[in-house]
């Protein structure tokens, strides 16, 4: 499956963006999906997750009540919805496939698209 992140932007903080992760090749449905995020000179920090259903939802402490993860399945997208941006969020976004079982956690993941830019300013 390839990935697509999109919806990045310059936002200010306290401002709110969606983020977008559109599959192709195959049906998103048959993948857990995780959010990452990348800084300048930092490692990559996986952000959160989504369940296959979408029933469950796994999110870092560092985003966790600003940050919800959805998909819509049918549209083959899956969404990072953020509020309340920080300038700590500045980065590169990616989205990710797993079909681990231990789906919520970072290292599930392997499969990278082309992330989306999100700055921040104060």
């Amino acid at each position: 499956v390839q990935l697509q992140a999109s919806g990045g932007g310059l936002v200010q903080a306290g401002g709110s963006l969606r983020l977008s992760c559109a599959a192709s090749g195959r049906s998103v449905g048959n993948y857990h999906v995780g959010w990452f995020r990348q800084a300048p000179g930092k490692e990559r920090e996986f952000v959160g997750a989504v369940s296959r259903s979408g029933v469950s939802t796994y999110s870092s402490d560092s985003v966790k009540g600003r940050f919800t993860i959805s998909r819509a399945n049918a549209k083959n997208t899956v969404y990072l919805q953020m509020q309340n941006l920080k300038p700590e969020d500045t980065a590169v976004y990616y989205c990710s496939t797993s079909v681990s079982t231990q789906w919520y956690q970072g290292k599930a993941y392997n499969n990278w698209g082309q992330g989306t830019q999100v700055t921040v300013s104060s």
